[in-house]
Formats: C-alpha cells, structure tokens, sequence
C-alpha cells in the first residue's frame, strides 16, 4: 500500500501554501523540506489501524490480544507493525511481564494521549456523518454506473 499523499494535496512536496505566520525557513526558501516530516507522520498516525488502536488505548492499558479482539479486521501481523510503529514514534509504551508465556501491554504515552482528542473527534465526526456519507456515495455510485442518468 503507498502511503504517498495524493497529488494536489496540502501535503504533496510540492505544496508551499502556508497562511501568514507561519512560514517556516524551508517554505521561505520556496522549499518543501518542512512538508516532508509532517507527512511522514501524518502517513503514519493517520492510517486507519493507527487510529483505532489510538482509539482502543484510550480506554486504558491493554494486552496485544484484548487490542486484536478489539479492532475488527487487524491482523496480528499488521497490529504488531502499528503497536511498533506507534512505538517507534513515542506514542505507545510496550511493557512485558516475566511471566509464562510473556504478558505485554501497551498504554499510551503523555504524547499518545495528547493525540486522543483529536483522534476520538475525527471518529466521532465519521460517525455522526456517516448517514450524509453513505447518500452520498449511492448516488455517486448510482451515476458511476449509468453515466447517461447524470
């Protein structure tokens, strides 16, 4: 899967529109070099497994099982990758216990959490329009199969 933004987006390489105030030395310069960590992380936090384990660690520390129960359709695989990744980042604190077998859970970090208000706004944003979504893709559906009805 290419997490490259789409072309034409804000964070595209080439974008160098930046509202007054808040020019950076990169954009200054007429450069894309500030672009390039904001979507980097942007990619990677914004992915929908990210967000949903963002979402369940919310709710408190959790084992890797109560976490793959509770995200439908992750693989253990690909939650492995998003709990390293988040991780990686700082997000997410991974804590294993000598026990047998091992037990290890992840709780999110100070930098995780301030990250929860935002993440929890934007699912309860699809949630609340997810109805005007669904009509809306019926319809474009709707013409997408029978171009003469537009």
């Amino acid at each position: 899967m290419d997490a490259s933004p789409q072309g034409g987006t804000f964070l595209e390489p080439r974008h160098t529109h930046v509202s007054e105030g808040h020019v950076s030395e990169g954009h200054a310069r007429g450069g894309h070099e500030s672009c390039t960590p904001v979507r980097e992380i942007l990619a990677k936090i914004g992915d929908k497994w990210s967000i949903l384990t963002i979402m369940m660690l919310s709710e408190g520390t959790q084992r890797f099982s109560a976490l793959q129960r509770g995200i439908e359709g992750i693989s253990q695989r690909m939650l492995t990758l998003t709990l390293r990744g988040l991780e990686r980042d700082g997000l997410v604190t991974r804590e294993v216990f000598p026990t047998i077998p091992p037990r290890v859970e992840y709780t999110l970090t100070p930098l995780g959490r301030s990250l929860q208000q935002p993440v929890i706004a934007l699912g309860q944003w699809v949630m609340a329009n997810l109805p005007e979504i669904d009509a809306a893709r019926r319809r474009f559906d709707a013409v997408a199969e029978d171009p003469d009805a537009h």
